[in-house]
């Protein structure tokens, strides 16, 4: 018996193969997609520098207490050893004198000329900062440091909260108004906050036009990689999905290329506003994603881009095709009038599925954690340079994407996701035994954990794609990217560690990774595999067979 529910489903399946099938004549990916494919990967240069500003623009730089008999242009160092010794207590953990803390004392002649330190300390009230490396940042500005250090992760935290909410406000309104619409609205938005965020006045202001910036680059970068993706073929999806990450990483090495010739960070956060303003002109580059132009029963408008595509890619398309693919589709409003819609309480309700889900949601937690963490933890490696331990930091990714492409349709999914994050977090678990005169051996077991974590971070988004039945994919990837948005947001305060002890951080992203690792072991291979569709298949899949004695003696399969 067929019903109403499974007949609309039926009907939408046969004309979404209707548009893949119209690419075929087109060409996956001919002349009109590559061009149109490459506009669309650049914005995602501009979002690099935003989601990755804060390295530089809350750059944590050497600093001491600024004492009585100081005045407001004191150097970092000039003091003499014999004042820095009675000035500041010795800090064993930081094996170095206290950059929080100073005696309580009048600071007098006499009491220099006694050479006899105090008994008592007190937290400092204002601070001398080291200038050499950072003229001006944030944490200079407002001195987000010692008992204040907890928001300058805060901001951080905050900006991937707004990355968080956009995903979600300009998701939904890309699909309710169309994809060229929002992303030029949001190009607007993460214009004018990021100017704001640049002249601000206060941290709080600041902090909350970062987290619009953060919000928009969501709609910036979501809405051109769905465009990108919605017209390209189905042969050519894996290459595109994993080659707009080049992009990000070229806006991840030209963060650290304008923080060292922009020193001042008001000047350094507009720079990084201004560059995206090109992307403006796109309005009269980029057309509206076919697709979503079909679903709203805009079909002439939905033919003259296919046509232009046509054209442009000396492509024959047959008009009774086009016609085919023109058939008027059914809308989720009538969807949801046929039969009740798959929620996320869905993934919860059989054990197999909820299993592999719950692996699923913690993979994308840790992978998103570990990447931003080690992304912005650059500045605690130490080594002296900030600026080529964050380009290494970035350079890695590029190896890591090379590695997916000639991998990932060759060795599958699952090796490669488990077998990166084993190794992610080894080679950060390492760490902890590296002596502390050994600062390159720390900074190369990091990269090596970066990369790795890079690859796997790039494998999940396929592979978790392909373990949600189609019914409720949508629903179980978006469900999946909030989980990796709270990662993000707990990276902060992670780091924040350092001031305790500046391993303490590799080490918790060492030993989730490497906890993922075991984790994804239980997870069933995708590649080659015949996709679940229904929530029964998406349970069954993976099951391990179990084999039953029937009557007649044979072995009968049981999942």
């Amino acid at each position: 018996m067929v019903t109403a529910d499974s007949t609309a489903k039926k009907e939408e399946k046969s004309q979404r193969m209707a548009y893949d099938d119209i690419l075929l004549h087109l060409g996956e990916f001919g002349p009109y997609q590559r061009r149109i494919y490459l506009l669309l990967c650049l914005p995602a240069i501009v979002v690099a520098l935003h989601k990755l500003a804060g390295v530089f623009l809350q750059a944590k730089a050497e600093h001491r207490c600024l004492l009585p008999f100081e005045s407001d242009n004191a150097t970092y160092y000039g003091l003499t050893e014999q004042q820095m010794r009675l000035s500041y207590p010795w800090d064993y953990l930081a094996k170095g004198y206290s950059a929080c803390r100073m005696y309580d004392t009048n600071y007098t002649e006499e009491y220099f000329h006694n050479n006899v330190p105090a008994n008592q300390t007190v937290t400092c009230d204002r601070y001398v900062y080291n200038t050499e490396k950072y003229q001006s940042t944030t944490l200079m500005e407002w001195d987000l440091v010692c008992d204040s250090a907890w928001l300058k992760a805060t901001s951080d935290a905050i900006f991937m909260t707004g990355v968080l909410l956009g995903s979600l406000i300009f998701g939904d309104l890309s699909d309710r108004f169309g994809r060229r619409p929002i992303f030029f609205l949001s190009l607007v938005i993460m214009s004018v906050a990021g100017v704001l965020a640049g002249i601000t006045p206060d941290y709080y202001s600041y902090t909350f036009f970062r987290m619009i910036v953060g919000a928009a680059t969501s709609g910036v970068f979501l809405v051109a990689y769905v465009i990108g993706m919605e017209m390209v073929g189905p042969k050519k999806r894996t290459f595109a999905g994993v080659a707009i990450q080049y992009f990000f990483t070229t806006g991840f090495l030209l963060t650290a290329g304008f923080a060292y010739y922009i020193k001042n960070w008001r000047h350094l956060q507009i720079a990084y506003t201004i560059s995206g303003v090109i992307f403006f002109s796109y309005y009269w580059f980029i057309p509206e994603s076919a697709r979503w132009l079909l679903t709203k029963g805009r079909k002439e408008e939905a033919r003259l881009i296919v046509k232009a595509a046509a054209k442009e890619n000396k492509a024959d398309l047959p008009d009774d095709l086009l016609d085919n693919l023109l058939t008027p589709t059914v809308n989720e409003e009538k969807m949801q009038e046929a039969g009740e819609k798959p929620s996320l309480l869905d993934l919860f309700k059989h054990p197999n599925l909820r299993k592999k889900s719950v692996i699923l949601l913690f993979l994308w937690f840790v992978n998103s954690m570990t990447y931003y963490g080690l992304s912005w933890n650059t500045s605690n490696l130490g080594g002296g340079n900030d600026y080529l331990n964050f380009i290494i930091c970035g350079l890695v990714e590029v190896p890591a994407y090379t590695f997916l492409l000639m991998t990932l349709d060759h060795w599958g999914r699952k090796v490669i996701l488990c077998g990166c994050m084993l190794a992610s977090g080894t080679a950060l678990l390492l760490t902890m035994f590296v002596p502390n005169d050994m600062v390159w051996l720390t900074i190369t077991l990091a990269m090596i954990g970066k990369l790795a974590i890079t690859a796997s971070y790039g494998t999940i988004y396929l592979f978790s794609a392909e373990q949600f039945p189609t019914v409720i994919r949508n629903v179980g990837v978006g469900a999946s990217s909030m989980f990796a948005r709270f990662g993000s947001i707990l990276a902060p305060y992670i780091n924040i560690m350092a001031e305790i002890w500046q391993p303490l951080p590799l080490l918790i992203f060492g030993g989730c990774a490497l906890v993922s690792g075991m984790l994804a072991l239980i997870l069933p291979e995708t590649l080659n595999r015949k996709l679940p569709e229904t929530i029964e298949e998406g349970e069954n899949f993976g099951k391990k067979s179990k084999l039953k004695v029937v009557k007649n003696g044979e072995l009968d399969p049981v999942c």
